[in-house]
């Protein structure tokens, strides 16, 4: 790797640093949900909520990056809780769309309000301060991962 691409270390080590960021803030929220509901399905009802809702079961496993299975299975989950509503597709008779309910919504936003309980007690000034500054970055990041996927 040349310099400019950054050695094997610097890109393995960031993306590890990540990896077990996300694995230990994700066990955090895990314990704030109620039993039943994993992290993977708050993010269908998250990502629902910041693109818009009414895409489709496959469009939604995309975004997620699991199977079709998985996602009717999670789907199922979200629906039988009332967090989601699915139905047909109007433009194709044998395809659905997934909309967020009102209780979904709300579920989402309380979680969102659980977990940000719990990280306050582990989030302190200078952790703050680390995460407003990075954060930026870590978008971009995030945006030029998606975009080359």
């Amino acid at each position: 790797m040349s310099e400019e691409s950054g050695s094997a270390d610097e890109v393995f080590g960031f993306f590890t640093e990540i990896g077990i960021i996300n694995q230990l803030s994700t066990a955090m929220f895990a314990k704030s949900l109620p039993d039943g509901v994993h992290p993977s399905h708050f993010s269908i009802l998250n990502h629902l909520a910041r693109m818009g809702d009414g895409k489709t079961p496959m469009r939604i496993a995309s975004a997620m990056q699991v199977t079709k299975n998985t996602m009717t299975h999670s789907l199922k989950v979200l629906q039988e809780r009332g967090y989601i509503d699915v139905q047909p597709d109007p433009e194709d008779g044998r395809g659905k769309r997934v909309f967020l309910t009102d209780a979904g919504r709300a579920f989402r936003e309380e979680a969102i309000a659980q977990v940000s309980e719990q990280f306050r007690h582990v989030i302190g000034g200078d952790q703050l301060t680390i995460m407003r500054r990075i954060r930026g970055d870590l978008e971009l990041m995030r945006k030029h991962l998606d975009d080359n996927r």
